[in-house]
């Protein structure tokens, strides 16, 4: 089988490590051990961003984002329903109420204009998400946001080296989260990192990051214990180096893809406007005018050839049995791309003749 994603780990990546559990330091009393620090600097280096703060998850780091803005109990925030539960979730953990918007057919991203609409007094926050490795239009979020006085939290969970307008991904928020679990452009297992320009915002996370603690056993904020272990950041330390050969072998694979796909009258391939560079997390097509059930047999057959193709996202948020008790959201274009969508393997553990094998099965199945 040839697996949607998988992490790219060496020898480099497992002398780290050793050499981590050889000195004895797995983690310190405030999170920010050797290894942490060096991938943190290492991290905003690459984004060309001025702080960088590690946690344990990509979910840490979207609680710690939301925490770190101050939004909590009757405050609101808008975010798109087709993304995973996670970017709801954390809203949800710090008592606000998530208000779904519906998404570009084109991109899979929030509509600036739908989120604009959605704004009232209560919202605290517009938080964008760049899926599938596609950074969304944060530049005009942006904008809509600075007019109404609100926070722009970017979920950058998947877009590792993407860029729109020449910058990194999570430029144009006051805050943007990332993940490093194991599927990821780079990974440390599990992990996650907050990066910002603002120097007050970075403090304030470092000492929620650890319990509220500005020094040991002297906590002045309410805070969590989201440390991230040396040997995670050892592992990703190592990762951040190897990120453009990653992505290059996952544009490279992309681009092999649409050469034998493009032409499929069935098939909608991935969308990168202009300005717009991709990450290529996942790429993700669309089976146009397909039945959730039409789309879920090729899903199937794909398998059967030995493909690993894959759903992101069966079941839109506010659909979810407990996230209905926030309102009944009219999202028509999330509905209908979470019934059509199927992603297929790039990553840099696929060869070109089994990118060719990908895309000329995908053309035999949908005769």
């Amino acid at each position: 089988m040839i697996p949607i994603n998988a992490p790219r780990i060496g020898e480099e990546e497992i002398d780290a490590v050793v050499k981590v559990m050889k000195s004895g330091v797995l983690t310190t009393g405030l999170g920010a051990g050797p290894m942490v620090t060096k991938f943190e600097k290492a991290f905003a280096e690459y984004l060309k961003v001025k702080h960088a703060i590690a946690v344990n998850t990509g979910t840490a780091a979207l609680h710690l984002a939301i925490a770190g803005a101050g939004i909590g109990p009757g405050d609101e925030v808008i975010l798109p329903s087709f993304t995973f539960v996670a970017t709801a979730e954390v809203v949800v953990i710090a008592g606000a109420k998530p208000v779904f918007v519906d998404i570009d057919p084109e991109t899979y991203n929030m509509s600036p204009e739908k989120a604009a609409k959605a704004i009232n007094s209560k919202t605290k926050a517009i938080m964008p998400v760049d899926l599938y490795g596609l950074p969304a239009d944060v530049p005009r979020i942006r904008e809509i946001a600075d007019n109404h006085g609100l926070h722009v939290i970017e979920d950058a969970a998947q877009a590792h080296g993407a860029t729109i307008k020449g910058k990194a991904a999570g430029a144009f928020a006051d805050v943007a989260c990332w993940s490093f679990y194991g599927s990821k452009n780079i990974t440390t297992g599990e992990g996650g990192m907050i990066t910002t320009d603002n120097a007050e915002t970075a403090e304030n996370l470092r000492f929620m990051r650890s319990h509220g603690e500005k020094e040991k056993y002297k906590s002045i904020l309410l805070g969590h214990n989201y440390h991230m272990p040396e040997l995670q950041a050892a592992i990703g330390y190592v990762q951040v180096g190897r990120l453009p050969q990653f992505l290059a072998k996952r544009r490279e694979n992309a681009a092999r893809l649409t050469k034998h796909l493009k032409n499929a009258e069935r098939l909608q391939v991935p969308a990168e406007p202009r300005g717009y560079r991709h990450s290529w997390y996942l790429y993700t097509v669309r089976l146009r005018g397909a039945t959730a059930a039409k789309r879920d047999k090729l899903v199937e057959q794909l398998r059967r050839k030995g493909i690993g193709a894959e759903v992101y996202y069966v079941n839109p948020v506010h659909l979810m049995p407990y996230y209905r008790r926030f309102g009944k959201f009219k999202l028509p274009e999330t509905e209908k791309a979470s019934a059509q969508v199927l992603s297929l393997p790039v990553h840099p553990g696929v060869t070109r003749e089994q990118m060719d094998f990908i895309g000329e099965t995908m053309l035999h199945l949908l005769q």
